[in-house]
C-alpha cells in the first residue's frame, strides 16, 4: 500500500471521530478494521492504528492551533471532511518528522479534491499555507 493510500484509510478512521464519543473510539477503530472495504495487511493496519492514536492524544491541541490560525472560522463551524483533512495535515506538519511539510499540504489537497466540496481545495490549502 503507498503512503497516499494509506494516509487515505487515516483519513477515512480519523473521519469517525466527529460522529463518536471518545470514550468509544478504540471500538471504532476495529469496526473500521474489521470491514473488507479497509481490509489490509497487519503491518498497515497497525501503522495506521498507531498514527491515528497519536492525532487523538494531541486532537485538543491541533483544533487549538487551528482556532489560533484561522480567522473568522473556528473548528466548529468547518466542515467536517476539511476540519478532519486539516487534523491529519496539522499532525504530519507539526508532529511527524517524517513528513515534509510541502507533502503534508500536497496530500491533503488531494484529499480534499477526492473526499470534499468544490471549495475544500482551496480552503485547505489556504489554512495549511499559514502552518508553512
Amino acid at each position: 500500500m503507498s503512503r497516499r493510500e494509506m494516509r487515505e484509510q487515516l483519513f477515512k478512521l480519523l473521519f469517525r471521530v466527529e460522529f463518536n464519543p471518545r470514550e468509544e473510539l478504540a471500538q471504532q477503530e476495529a469496526f473500521f478494521f474489521e470491514d473488507e472495504e479497509n481490509d489490509t495487511a497487519e503491518e498497515e493496519n497497525s501503522e495506521i492504528s498507531e498514527k491515528f492514536n497519536k492525532i487523538i492524544e494531541k486532537l485538543d491541541e491541533i483544533d487549538g492551533l487551528l482556532n489560533a490560525k484561522v480567522q473568522g472560522w473556528d473548528t466548529a463551524r468547518m466542515g467536517k471532511v476539511d476540519l478532519t483533512i486539516l487534523r491529519l495535515a496539522v499532525y504530519e506538519i507539526m508532529h511527524d518528522g517524517e513528513v515534509p511539510t510541502g507533502v503534508a499540504i500536497n496530500e491533503a489537497v488531494e484529499l480534499a479534491k477526492k473526499f470534499g466540496q468544490d471549495s475544500s481545495p482551496s480552503f485547505v490549502n489556504g489554512v495549511l499555507a499559514k502552518f508553512a
